[in-house]
């Protein structure tokens, strides 16, 4: 799909991000992508769908970071939206009585999608400024909030999932010291786990 975003076919990209949210539907790359293709085609009231969606489902699996990425290229491409043509060429070609109806229709109904998107990047600035994770709270491995902060005998703190698999899948070391470590020797570190706590119910 992002071949297709950089050559700009955003028909083709926006059937291939539809088909995947069909096989995904808590897919957040899929809504993201299919939403951004329909901004560029136009097609307003599934953009909103669509990039709502996305929000939706990258808060409620609480991948913050991921979130965060989305609303920085949410926001460039609002810039794009408002300056879309559409409207206006629809009333330069409103020559006769038949066409100055449908450009006001139209005029309504994009202005109307559009006041929709820019209430939707409202919320998206607001909830990108309540949310900027500091990096103590981010995991050494995946750079993602931490969901289960555990300690290991070096006194470094990592997500549980990130060493579980740096453990099976890498070997039998500690990443940052490489000093050598087993499952079992991974502590919770509750104090870390009530900062995360606080910061998620500050910033829902």
């Amino acid at each position: 799909m992002r071949v297709h975003f950089s050559w700009e076919l955003w028909e083709k990209s926006s059937v291939d991000s539809r088909k995947a949210a069909e096989l995904d539907g808590k897919s957040v790359k899929a809504y993201y992508l299919w939403g951004r293709a329909a901004l560029q085609l136009g097609q307003y009231e599934e953009a909103i769908k669509c990039l709502a969606k996305a929000n939706e489902l990258a808060n409620g699996q609480k991948y913050i970071g991921h979130a965060k990425l989305i609303d920085e290229d949410l926001e460039r491409s609002r810039g794009r939206l408002l300056d879309e043509s559409e409207v206006e060429d629809a009333k330069m070609e409103a020559d006769d009585g038949d066409r100055l109806l449908r450009g006001k229709k139209l005029e309504g109904t994009a202005q109307g999608a559009k006041d929709k998107l820019n209430n939707l990047f409202a919320q998206v600035d607001d909830r990108q400024r309540r949310r900027e994770i500091p990096d103590y709270l981010c995991g050494t491995i995946s750079f993602e909030l931490l969901e289960d902060p555990v300690i290991t005998p070096s006194g470094i703190t990592y997500d549980r999932a990130d060493m579980r698999e740096h453990l099976q899948r890498v070997s039998h070391f500690d990443p940052v010291t490489r000093a050598p470590l087993k499952e079992d020797q991974l502590i919770p570190n509750l104090a870390m786990r009530e900062v995360v706590d606080n910061f998620l119910s500050e910033n829902p």
